[in-house]
């Protein structure tokens, strides 16, 4: 196979072949979240072309950020039966798909139909999951730093590639800016299927800095209860609760709220959809810096800490973002501050996961915790929809967004330190 000439041309070169896995796992993710960023760019011009209110249309990402999230735990299980290739292969072709036919969309429930299950379900398989079960499964050292980078892409995505999706919308409609991500769908879906294998035993490796001589670990037997019974596990840990509750407010405050509403708040008070994108794209280059300085960080720090400082600031920039008055310079100063910590909470997150539940359960617990997170998102987008068509204003739910970040911070430093690894592997 070529993955196996690939594995031993790159191994007389230094390089291991669970950094081409990363590599083509990063290209994924990050279409990925620039599939999910897109609609947020499309909010108006749907609304002018169709006549649909802000709340019905954010009825329909709602529902996809809900079902984006909830099949976490099941794409794990999917990882396991079926392999990672598979997964990111139907996950890219269902989004490819989605983008295409949306083109011909002209009911809202259509839109429901498209974006809320075939992007949902696309994107679903491909989420945060898929980078956790990869940095697990192909890295023993440096997995911080891989989390981090694969986590980075996924705001960077969005947020990078919305100035080009308004400026098409501007100059072409809004069909036409489903154009780039249907192409990097297709191509990565072919570079997935030619490169990417499941294990590093299946190429005779070990993973990056692990030992040689020890043995690789079990797959973890699942099936589509398996999901079910890890949560009634972990359910009966305060941990648990602790950090899917915090990650519900991380969704409630990113995903829901900024990536689908920003470009409508900055529209309410004037500035024009390019330049608010553009904004947005600052927020994805400081994030890409946050989040893999965070991977760095969750490699040598608390991560309790480190969750606590991130939600405190995010709560605060909330707080701030009404009196920016809305100026180039007052926005650029928000997307700095925020975009640093906008997914930075994703590698210590993963970590403690790890930590308190073992590294064979890690991709099913964190896909529950990731859950909570799209839940957050799906209440957030809807629920400041709502905000604005009842009062015309997105005000309180960035105020009540701020709030509940302050909220997450102490959660933060209520969690326990982890057990070790030999009681949390027996648990």
């Amino acid at each position: 196979m070529l993955s196996n000439s690939t594995a031993r041309w790159l191994q007389r070169r230094g390089i291991h072949y669970g950094w081409l896995v990363a590599a083509i796992t990063f290209l994924t993710m990050l279409t990925m979240s620039a599939a999910l960023g897109l609609p947020g760019a499309m909010l108006q011009p749907l609304s002018r072309e169709f006549g649909w209110s802000t709340e019905q249309i954010s009825s329909s990402l709602a529902l996809r950020f809900a079902l984006f999230g909830l099949l976490g735990p099941f794409a794990a299980v999917m990882m396991e039966r079926f392999g990672l290739r598979a997964v990111m292969c139907m996950g890219l072709a269902l989004v490819g798909g989605a983008m295409a036919l949306v083109t011909q969309a002209t009911q809202l429930w259509h839109l429901f139909l498209l974006w809320s299950l075939l992007l949902g379900m696309g994107t679903g398989l491909t989420a945060l999951v898929l980078g956790a079960v990869v940095a697990n499964r192909w890295f023993a050292a440096r997995r911080g730093l891989v989390i981090g980078v694969l986590t980075a892409s996924a705001a960077t995505g969005q947020l990078a590639f919305l100035p080009l999706a308004a400026w098409m919308i501007e100059h072409w409609g809004w069909r036409s800016a489903t154009v780039p991500v249907f192409v990097a769908s297709t191509l990565i879906a072919v570079l997935a299927l030619l490169f990417v294998r499941d294990r590093p035993s299946d190429l005779g490796l070990v993973p990056f800095g692990g030992d040689a001589s020890a043995p690789p670990p079990p797959a973890m037997a699942m099936n589509f209860g398996t999901p079910f019974k890890v949560l009634a596990e972990a359910a009966r840990n305060r941990t648990f609760w602790l950090l899917a509750g915090t990650f519900f407010i991380c969704g409630l405050s990113t995903n829901g709220l900024v990536q689908t509403h920003f470009i409508s708040l900055c529209g309410d008070n004037g500035m024009g959809a390019v330049p608010a994108a553009s904004v947005l794209a600052m927020m994805g280059a400081f994030d890409f810096v946050g989040t893999v300085l965070s991977g760095w960080l969750s490699d040598r720090y608390d991560n309790r800490k480190l969750l606590f400082w991130y939600y405190g600031l995010r709560g605060l920039s909330l707080f701030w973002l009404p009196h920016s008055e809305f100026t180039f310079y007052g926005l650029g100063l928000f997307a700095m501050f925020y975009g640093l910590d906008w997914i930075a909470t994703v590698p210590p997150t993963v970590k403690l996961t790890a930590q308190h539940f073992g590294p064979q359960k890690v991709g099913l617990v964190f896909g529950w915790i990731f859950a909570a997170h799209q839940l957050g998102a799906a209440a957030a987008a809807w629920g400041a929809g709502l905000t604005r068509t009842l009062l015309l204003t997105y005000t309180p739910a960035l105020y009540a967004a701020g709030l509940a970040c302050l909220v997450a911070a102490v959660m933060a430093l209520v969690i326990g330190r982890a057990r070790k690894a030999a009681a949390v592997a027996a648990a």
